[in-house]
């Protein structure tokens, strides 16, 4: 039986997604590390406990564990994470050691990578990394990371032994901007709950949400932050010149400047005069989004970047048409004009143009659903599993990269 010790420093799998540092990694953690456990590989995550009362220990379910390591104050902010790295990887190791033996690290962010790193040299362990961002890539979309993490994300590139990415898109970007690692690169592709996310009836979720049945429903999942760009969302609802639209923003603030952000988005809508169009929306848990979902017309991703877009492929599986940004995993997922449509800049009145064109042709639009629907069939948790537990096979058999 293959033993993983799962790192994801930053953030909880069990975390509430869509606000804070919860995001589409969390779901990834979560519902990976469950398809793994389900397949036979026992999987302990560890994660950096940020609340007092936490349990030491949650068995999730048979196979599947996330272990709370108290590392610096609760409330320390993202920024400072890199302080506590070794007193988190002294308790990571101390629990691999006495308590759940691993054959493999899989580090999830540059944080957990460089913790995983140093647990790789103490014992002799393999190191699988997903970064899930690069700061190159992030950088090119117009959103600078800081020194310190460009220099880690070199240094765990040139130690791991097999880096995940999620598409052929972001393996090219991985090699365009950082050349080729020591370690093997892997295209695992994320999956989708298919017993929550599949297409439905949109009236029915309409009034399960208290949403008019009859008027244009815009959707934006995610959090608010200048690289999910939900100020285009905004700016593409008032280029529609639909008073009767409504845009709904599923999500919370994010980051160290996230009330900021808020507030400036806030303002945009009442400058926009779209402030009766626009409905915020707390996170959601992850399985009652499909219901909002299913209520749109339109799912609009506007990301700067984007490793994958787990937003694109859950719209798609409920058969919405999505538009979004030509960047990143999306370009794999959307296919331009058959499933959606995508836009390779950040012209708020071509976003709106899309959203036009779904709007005013539903059968088309119905088409397009279908289509998407159909082609987020190939991706699953058990699949993106199977080829994971490959890797950790053939890591735990070559012998292992040595940093240079």
């Amino acid at each position: 039986m293959q033993r993983v010790a799962v790192l994801s420093l930053h953030t909880s799998p069990l975390a509430q997604p869509g606000s804070g540092d919860s995001g589409g990694m969390n779901v990834y953690v979560r519902e990976m590390v469950s398809a793994l456990a389900q397949a036979g590989v026992e999987c302990t995550t560890y994660t950096r406990a940020n609340r007092p009362g936490l349990p030491g220990v949650v068995q999730v379910e048979p196979g599947h564990r996330v272990v709370h390591i108290p590392a610096g104050p609760y409330d320390l902010a993202k920024e400072q994470l890199p302080s506590v790295l070794r007193e988190f990887g002294d308790a990571v190791i101390e629990h691999i050691e006495n308590e759940a033996p691993a054959d493999v690290l899989h580090a999830n962010y540059w944080l957990s990578g460089l913790v995983a790193h140093r647990i790789k040299h103490e014992l002799d362990i393999p190191f699988v990394s997903t970064f899930h961002t690069l700061a190159k890539v992030k950088a090119e979309g117009g959103d600078l990371e800081p020194e310190l993490r460009e220099r880690a994300e070199a240094e765990i590139i040139n130690c791991a032994d097999a880096i995940c990415v999620s598409c052929t898109e972001e393996e090219r970007q991985f090699r365009r901007l950082y050349g080729d690692p020591a370690g093997k690169i892997e295209i695992i592709a994320p999956g989708v709950e298919h017993a929550f996310f599949a297409p439905g009836d949109r009236r029915g979720a309409r009034n399960a949400l208290d949403l008019p049945i009859d008027s244009p429903v815009l959707l934006f999942v995610g959090r608010v932050q200048p690289l999910k760009g939900p100020d285009v969302a905004v700016r593409a609802l008032a280029e529609l010149h639909r008073r009767d639209a409504l845009l709904l923003i599923v999500g919370g603030a994010s980051g160290p400047e996230g009330d900021d952000e808020m507030r400036l988005l806030q303002q945009l809508i009442v400058e926009l005069g779209v402030e009766g169009q626009v409905r915020f929306v707390e996170p959601q848990p992850h399985h009652i989004l499909s219901t909002y979902y299913r209520a749109a017309d339109v799912v609009v991703v506007p990301s700067r970047s984007e490793s994958f877009g787990l937003v694109a492929l859950e719209a798609s599986a409920c058969g919405v048409p999505v538009v979004a940004g030509g960047v990143g995993g999306l370009l794999t997922l959307v296919d331009h004009a058959d499933s959606g449509f995508l836009v390779f800049d950040r012209d708020p009145r071509k976003y709106a143009a899309y959203i036009n064109e779904i709007l005013d042709h539903p059968e088309h639009a119905a088409l397009m659903g279908r289509r998407g629907a159909a082609r987020a069939q190939r991706y699953t948790w058990g699949f993106a599993a199977a080829r994971l537990r490959r890797v950790y096979s053939d890591v735990t058999v070559r012998e292992l990269v040595a940093c240079a």
